[in-house]
């Protein structure tokens, strides 16, 4: 496989934390230079924007774009005008229609889009993907909870039309909830409880049901402290089945059969490599199209404000 240069645009905690490890096991790619107006990474060359960094190294083929969403489509469309194979980290888009409009211009420029769901390579997905492939889905119960304080400290965007509040983490779910399942799912009731001074929500609890009556119920909710829970459980003809702690652990019939330390970004930008070296794009907007059904259908709550 050939090796890549890449830029990163954004040098924030998630690609502190997340990215830039993964980057460092990927032999692939090479990282270049980042972008980003408030942060920069030891040691890598770094640029107030990404025109400056794309005209300091005309080299750089490709681009991993981890700024909040609604950045994300002049950033990803400029990108792609100048040739560039682009990763986009979940979501890919504040709308819809910007993924749409982002796909079609990446087709046009003959480069790589890559809707990036990170949680789709946790260890658990593509086994759990395979044991319920054939397999008529009885109930579903998604528990995805975590502490916002934690997770996206100071982060204000989060709360802001876009951000998306509690489904920031809770798309994770989706993503492998729409990967796992055999058949379509659609929603039918949503419940969003909203804080009284912000314009996201910070808890939901979503009902769908798929093609072949299975029961699909999840449970979000941004102000779990103590131990996090990011866990899906599957009944299934008599069986069951459980990912647990976001896809690393995988129980069949209550019998651990993988537990495997995270290693999702390490095989999201494998995988970014192979779709630029064998000329493909991926863009699955499953997991967005279910958020924006939430919000379209979903009955809002006004609950207490949220106080960092």
């Amino acid at each position: 496989m050939s090796r890549f240069k890449l830029g990163l645009i954004g040098a924030g905690k998630i690609v502190r934390d997340q990215h830039l490890p993964a980057l460092r096991q990927t032999p692939a790619l090479q990282l270049a230079a980042t972008a980003d107006p408030y942060a920069s990474l030891d040691g890598v060359p770094g640029f107030h924007d990404m025109d400056a960094m794309l005209d300091a190294h005309p080299d750089i083929e490709a681009v991993s774009i981890c700024t909040p969403s609604a950045l994300r489509f002049e950033t990803a469309r400029a990108a792609l005008l100048r040739g560039r194979h682009v990763l986009l980290e979940k979501p890919p888009g504040a709308t819809l229609s910007e993924v749409e409009a982002l796909t079609e211009l990446a087709r046009h420029q003959r480069v790589s889009l890559f809707a990036a769901w990170h949680s789709r390579f946790a260890p658990g997905v593509a086994r759990a993907k395979a044991w319920l492939a054939n397999r008529r889905i009885d109930r579903v119960h998604i528990e995805w909870k975590e502490d916002v304080r934690v997770w996206h400290p100071g982060q204000a965007w989060i709360w802001q039309p876009g951000g998306m509040g509690v489904f920031d983490p809770g798309i994770n779910a989706l993503s492998i909830a729409t990967a796992i399942l055999p058949a379509p799912f659609f929603l039918r009731h949503a419940r969003l409880w909203v804080p009284e001074n912000v314009q996201a929500p910070i808890a939901a609890k979503l009902d769908f049901v798929d093609t072949q009556g299975g029961a699909i119920a999840a449970d979000f909710d941004f102000r779990q402290t103590g131990a996090q829970t990011w866990d899906i459980h599957v009944e299934s003809d008599g069986h069951s089945l459980s990912l647990t702690q976001g896809g690393c652990r995988l129980a069949i019939d209550g019998e651990m059969v993988l537990g495997e330390k995270e290693q999702e970004y390490r095989g999201l930008y494998r995988h970014f490599a192979e779709l630029i070296e064998t000329e493909r794009s991926e863009v699955d907007i499953a997991p967005l199209r279910h958020v924006a059904d939430a919000f379209l259908y979903g009955y809002r709550e006004m609950t207490e404000a949220f106080i960092e």
